[in-house]
């Protein structure tokens, strides 16, 4: 089980879109797979239209233990191969900036539980954690949780400095939490080809993130908002700038699943020897 936090410092740069890509690719290679929302917006839950739940991922988080979990997760409408670990507006009030770090890993504690006991004979390929923009305690406790982490941003003038911030977070995180955690990727989203400003800040990027930077950049098209608003996975809906992002995000999934940390690790404590391999500098991550 392979679990991703896909990430921004900075709203509205669509991650919910390439998390929800994700998945979409995901059920178009028949992996199965679990979604978190830890947005307390809660639109990535909104997408996926799962039954209402008794428990949700604020319950999650407080109390990590089966009985919780069983009741918070539900199975998407798209497929029961998609389910949902739903999300709701409480988690705004469990957002600290100081959480402690046994809070912190309360995440990871319910994903191993998954991992190790699964809810049904077929397991989770692909756990997919949607995280809020800002780096509080759901932000924190997704990049304690994953295996790896994928950064969204846009070719905007802000772009450089977000994903900057959004990498020096999971570079300390991996110091001070997690080793196993992998910058696999930066996800450039709502490009307009035509647009010189844009290119300029997708070349920006690429000279300070070098080969971070996906190769592929997910064009602005108005097939998102159309899939996302009647429910469907973006490879599901028909159209031709629904099937040019849906390769897109076919190549950023191949990417999540080539990356060198496949499987679950323990949270602090409960894992066996320290590993011995020093773990690679930012400067050294590369996308291939």
């Amino acid at each position: 089980m392979h679990t991703v936090a896909v990430l921004s410092l900075k709203g509205g740069v669509g991650k919910t879109t390439v998390a929800l890509g994700v998945a979409s690719a995901a059920l178009r290679r028949g992996a199965r797979t679990l979604v978190a929302d830890l947005d307390p917006q809660g639109n990535a839950t909104t997408s996926l239209d799962p039954p209402l739940t008794d428990r949700t991922l604020a319950d999650v988080l407080e109390t990590p233990v089966r009985s919780v979990l069983e009741r918070a997760i539900a199975p998407s409408v798209w497929s029961d191969q998609i389910d949902v670990l739903v999300g709701a507006e409480e988690l705004e009030m469990l957002n600290e900036p100081d959480a402690d770090i046994r809070r912190l890993e309360n995440l990871s504690r319910a994903l191993d539980e998954l991992h190790t006991n699964p809810l049904r004979e077929e397991p989770y390929e692909l756990v997919i954690l949607d995280c809020p923009p800002s780096l509080g305690r759901l932000t924190r406790s997704a990049l304690v949780a994953a295996d790896s982490a994928l950064i969204v941003t846009e070719p905007t003038m802000y772009a450089v400095s977000g994903a900057r911030r959004a990498l020096e977070a999971i570079e300390k995180i991996r110091e001070e939490q997690n080793p196993g955690l992998r910058p696999i990727g930066v996800v450039v989203n709502k490009l307009r080809v035509r647009s010189y400003e844009h290119q300029f800040r997708v070349a920006e990027l690429r000279e300070n993130f070098g080969p971070l930077v996906m190769p592929t950049a997910i064009p602005d098209r108005l097939a998102v908002q159309q899939a996302q608003g009647a429910c469907s996975p973006i490879h599901e809906w028909h159209s031709p700038g629904a099937q040019e992002i849906a390769l897109t995000f076919n190549m950023v999934l191949a990417k999540v699943l080539r990356s060198s940390r496949a499987g679950r690790h323990r949270v602090r404590g409960d894992e066996g020897p320290e590993p011995t391999e020093e773990p690679a500098k930012l400067s050294d991550t590369g996308t291939g």
